[in-house]
């Protein structure tokens, strides 16, 4: 027996698996809930219990892997660590462009002399002068940098001297574009960057929990992490480039999925607590993003599935939308705690806080909703205004009913901002408590849910009309609501996977007669040529339901509601690397790529030398992710044009790809 231990940690729940290697079968499987203000409670909650259950020692486990969607959340709910950046041999539009400008925020930036050009010469002398002056002024609020320079794919020296530079002065963490990837596009390399430095915190925090609860329990097993494109990477590498965790917990999902049902084609559809994550498995793989990995509105640079993942879970946040005269209710994208969960830790204040609301003569939008503190380092709260540090501090350490904090329109811009930069969390009216009203769950306060439905059906519309009867009319309004965009976000991928390139091609009125299953002279109907499979926690609640919507065959294999966690151990260590060889001028070869040797006369002689180093920095690549037993393939691709007549040289581009599965403790 191989004892490998898979463990999620999703926006809700922490999974925890305990799978046999050698006999490729799960041996049991626990959950607990994900405590984000202390993560290593979660982790210990659900890993004490597969532990327990299968009734073995825990320091025979030879392999720890975890998957997490919590970077995947983060972007999605536009959480934001207040980071430094660091623009080298750039202008003043590069920074307009990708939608940097709008990830950046407010943030700090500073854009200094240097950089190179397309052949990895040097454009400009590095001006550390300029660095050094906005180091000591507004890089003095920030939990880390990114540093982007001017094609550094093809010369990374002088992203490596800022870095080196920064972190002598700071001793904060320090990404530096040319090492998340070897693509052109500054700009977007750039927005790659700060987005891997903003979740360094995040995912540090996750492992560093992980790492101190395995210490205790004398479990010595190397720990892996489950990256965006389903491979697996050693701890270590993971917190110093977490931007290739997004996706990990939906990447887990397909590699796990595959494992339970044994398919080879299926439309896989992962819904967890914060997000709804959908993609299309061929050949029993899942097909790989060329644009790269897109959460959220950012389109970034790291190699991940081909997936689509919109703001929608059994926690999303429910709402109501007025535009004009109307009002709709609607969900997410942003992830709120239930209700009925706060009320289980926290039920006197939660019951009094909804019974006050529930005497109050006229419904407010603040009604059955809550804030719950996070914990803040002293760099986050150095970055807050003054009207968001007073209320921070007027929240203190324990949750509160939102009336209670945010009295005022600044206060309550001020939470907002909050909510947004991660220091707290709204806690509110979601699907999970609809379900629990419905009797479709029973795990937490089901009264505490039913009273917030109450408090939303006394709301009234723009003409004071009644908008729900019943607490039950709001809980399965928002169930329907919750059914009917899974099943458009499916129609949606399906139609783009078959190349519809429409935007939102189920909002289409042929599209909306067919889920609404209208007939006249004619009726529509949509079909998906593969089965849907329904992964996550929640599935077996709503799935049956979106397959009831869509008139499809919905497949909900045993353990789905662990797939993340145990994707997490049955997956293979993959790194790949690339070189280019580029000709600065007739008779002249450049590898840019890991090498001995850069300039050549000969283009043979060049490859030969470039494969070489690019082999061998994979292999040690490879090896520090954590693999054994190391294969690497390699892929030449030579591009020439022809001009008069002759034969051009424009590029010979080397890929290679070095696999393994990951080393075991005892092997």
């Amino acid at each position: 027996m191989a004892l490998l231990l898979g463990i999620d940690t999703g926006g809700t729940y922490t999974d925890a698996v305990l799978f046999d290697d050698k006999q490729s079968q799960v041996i049991a499987k626990a959950k607990s809930l994900t405590t984000r203000h202390d993560l290593a409670i979660g982790i210990s909650g659900a890993v004490t219990r597969v532990i327990d259950a299968a009734k073995i020692d825990a320091s025979t486990i030879e392999l720890v892997s975890l998957s997490t969607t919590l970077a995947t959340n983060a972007l999605v709910e536009g959480q934001q660590r207040r980071i430094g950046l660091v623009m080298i041999g750039f202008s003043e539009t590069d920074i307009q462009r990708q939608g940097l400008a709008s990830a950046l925020g407010n943030d700090p930036m500073v854009r200094i002399a240097g950089g190179h050009n397309v052949t990895g010469d040097e454009a400009a002398p590095l001006d550390l002068a300029a660095l050094d002056a906005w180091l000591y002024g507004a890089g003095k609020t920030v939990t880390g940098y990114a540093v982007a320079g001017y094609f550094s794919t093809r010369n990374p020296e002088h992203e490596i001297r800022v870095r080196d530079h920064i972190r002598a002065r700071t001793h904060l963490p320090v990404t530096c574009s040319h090492e998340l990837t070897s693509q052109l596009d500054g700009p977007r390399r750039a927005l790659t960057c700060v987005l891997n430095a903003r979740l360094i915190p995040l995912i540090d925090g996750l492992i560093g929990a992980t790492a101190r609860f395995l210490d205790e329990r004398n479990i010595k097993a190397p720990v892996m992490v489950v990256r965006g494109d389903g491979a697996l990477i050693a701890a270590d590498v993971a917190r110093e480039r977490p931007i290739e965790t997004i996706l990990s917990g939906p990447a887990a999902t397909l590699v796990g999925a595959a494992f339970l049902t044994g398919s080879q084609d299926a439309l896989v559809s992962d819904i967890g607590g914060t997000t709804t994550d959908i993609a299309v498995m061929k050949n029993g793989a899942p097909r790989l993003d060329p644009l790269g990995a897109r959460v959220g509105p950012y389109q970034t640079m790291v190699q991940a599935v081909a997936m689509r993942t919109i703001g929608l879970g059994g926690d999303s946040e429910v709402r109501l939308h007025e535009e004009g005269m109307r009002v709709t209710l609607e969900l997410g994208p942003r992830r709120a705690m239930p209700v009925s969960l706060l009320a289980v830790e926290h039920r006197d204040m939660v019951h009094a806080a909804l019974e006050k609301q529930m005497r109050a003569e006229v419904a407010r939008p603040t009604d059955a909703r809550f804030v719950v503190p996070m914990p803040v380092s002293d760099a986050a709260r150095a970055g807050l205004s003054p009207a968001e540090a007073s209320l921070l501090d007027k929240i203190g350490g324990k949750p509160k009913a939102v009336e209670d904090v945010a009295e005022t329109r600044t206060e309550t811009g001020a939470l907002n901002r909050l909510v947004i930069n991660g220091l707290v969390l709204i806690s509110s009216l979601t699907p999970s408590d609809a379900a629990h009203v419905l009797g479709l769950h029973s795990g937490w306060d089901g009264d505490a849910a039913r009273q917030a439905a109450t408090l939303m059906a006394r709301r009234r519309g723009a003409k004071g009309e009644v908008l729900f009867e019943t607490p039950e009319a709001v809980a399965e309004a928002i169930i329907a609501r919750l059914v009917r965009r899974s099943g458009e976000a499916l129609m949606d991928v399906a139609l783009h996977e078959d190349g519809f390139t429409l935007d939102h091609p189920s909002r289409h009125p042929l599209m909306i007669a067919a889920l609404e299953k209208k007939t006249g002279v004619s009726s529509i109907r949509f079909d998906f040529n593969l089965p849907i499979v329904g992964v996550g926690a929640s599935a077996p609640t709503y799935y049956p339901m979106v397959g009831d919507l869509l008139e499809s065959e919905v497949v909900l294999p045993e353990h789905a509601d662990v797939a993340n966690a145990l994707g997490a151990v049955v997956g293979h260590v993959r790194i790949t690397g690339e070189t280019v060889i580029l000709s600065p001028g007739p008779g002249r070869f450049r590898v840019h790529g890991p090498s001995d040797k850069h300039d050549f006369t000969d283009l043979e002689a060049a490859a030969e030398t470039a494969i070489a180093g690019l082999k061998a920095d994979l292999a040690k690549r490879a090896e520090a992710a954590g693999a054994g037993n190391i294969d690497i393939a390699v892929d030449r691709k030579d591009v020439s044009a022809f001009t008069d007549g002759q034969e051009i040289f424009v590029e010979s581009r080397i890929i290679a790809v070095a696999t393994g599965r990951p080393r075991l403790a005892h092997s």
